[in-house]
């Protein structure tokens, strides 16, 4: 696997299905956006707190629902509508939630060491969302399993992970920049709604497809994942 394959294969499906990604990261953003905003209004500080917490977990629960888009589209057709897609998702939430935060934790205790741990697992745990959610992984087992794909291919996976966070990056400073007449809290508001849903669903594209492709060449004979309600079952 090469990175471009996993960009390409991320843009193709990113501009084929823009439509059907782009209103899943929307409504995501927007409703964490008004939980958010009724909590700090209810309950001042202790409400924002609470509300940068449902934050963190709104963004790991879009990745989720970006995985399961993304497996959908693979055949060519979007099957499943917005809600069903974040119905699909729902029930694994917890785990989702758990395994994202677990990992942002012991990535930012890398960087804040030395910087290259932090690299280092920010790689071998790129794929924990969709082990989670296409094969039904556990939180601990997420992080096993997202090593053993990543394992004789980090340097691509890092050079994967590096691109988009640097395309995500600038396009997110080009929106600033644009939004810099406006008061400093709408921007702010304004730029992070609109910067992740145009360009998360692009990275969320890339790494599931990058899961597909490391999948494929560890395990050939695997079955095409298909997210079936069932396999949410605990």
């Amino acid at each position: 696997m090469q990175i471009g394959d996993a960009l390409g294969g991320g843009w193709d499906l990113y501009k084929r299905f823009w439509k059907h990604f782009l209103p899943i990261a929307f409504v995501v953003y927007v409703g964490v956006a008004a939980i958010v905003l009724v909590l700090t209004l209810i309950a001042g500080w202790v409400g924002a707190l609470i509300g940068v917490l449902v934050s963190i977990a709104g963004v790991f629960f879009l990745q989720g629902a970006l995985v399961v888009a993304v497996n959908d589209v693979r055949d060519g057709k979007a099957d499943l509508s917005l809600g069903d897609t974040l119905g699909r998702v729902w029930p694994r939430a917890g785990t989702v939630v758990g395994a994202g935060i677990l990992a942002a934790l012991g990535i930012f205790v890398g960087f804040v060491l030395l910087i290259v741990p932090g690299l280092f697992l920010l790689t071998i745990w790129s794929l924990i969302i969709p082990a989670v959610v296409l094969e039904n992984r556990g939180v601990s087992e997420s992080f096993g399993r997202s090593r053993e794909l990543v394992r004789g291919y980090g340097w691509t996976v890092f050079g994967v992970i590096i691109v988009t966070t640097l395309l995500v990056a600038v396009s997110s400073a080009i929106l600033n920049a644009v939004l810099s007449s406006l008061d400093d809290a709408l921007a702010g508001f304004i730029s992070d709604v609109v910067s992740g849903t145009i360009f998360v669903p692009f990275a969320a594209a890339t790494y599931t497809v990058m899961y597909f492709l490391l999948r494929d060449l560890k395990e050939p004979a695997a079955e095409p994942a298909q997210v079936e309600g069932a396999a949410f079952a605990e």
